[in-house]
């Protein structure tokens, strides 16, 4: 498994080895759905929450977005339930997306994304429908932009919301159909 083990304050470690940099090894820790199951599903309320995060998945890949990643955060990466706390209670993510060829062009894209507004571009509606909140990077913005929502989330996922605390984060590939299967069969054997 390529998530490595909490550290003594219930967080993922930020780097792993003496310092960061090019030798050390560091979040994002890339895993795939699958790992995410077997290491955070470890309670029903858990994996209630990972089914909600593969079904949001799947209605990214419905409307053609299969090509970038998503980085995962938040308590439910965290060993919250064994520091005395409550289980969490949704999963957060970012999307980093390239758009599906047929929409690169800004005014396609733009025509496209106005119809999602109000459901997947909507962390509202992603945490109310899929228990997510869900927010997305598009790529085909320009550079700058791209750059400044990047270094916000990761800045905003890398740091433990009540302590500050540095901490590690969970990238996952997006892909097309069959990159969910072993995590949704697995969750189906557990009964969800």
């Amino acid at each position: 498994m390529s998530i490595p083990a909490f550290d003594l304050g219930g967080v993922l470690p930020p780097f792993l080895g003496s310092r960061p940099g090019i030798l050390a090894y560091q979040s994002p820790y890339h895993t795939d759905t699958e790992d995410l199951v077997l290491r955070f599903g470890t309670t029903p309320h858990r994996n209630q929450l990972l089914r909600g995060l593969l079904d949001l998945r799947a209605a990214f890949r419905t409307i053609g977005i299969v090509n970038g990643f998503q980085w995962i955060d938040g308590s439910f990466v965290e060993d919250k339930e064994g520091r005395g706390g409550s289980p969490p209670s949704d999963i957060d993510i970012v999307t980093v997306f390239e758009r599906p060829a047929p929409l690169r062009d800004d005014v396609k894209w733009q025509a496209f994304a106005a119809a999602y507004l109000h459901t997947l571009f909507d962390p509202g509606y992603c945490k109310a429908h899929y228990r997510c909140e869900a927010f997305a990077i598009d790529l085909g913005m320009s550079g700058q932009n791209t750059a400044m929502l990047s270094a916000f989330w990761f800045g905003l996922f890398s740091h433990q919301r009540d302590t500050f605390r540095w901490k590690g984060v969970v990238q996952c590939p997006m892909g097309d159909d069959p990159v969910d299967q072993p995590a949704s069969d697995e969750l189906a054997r557990r009964g969800y």
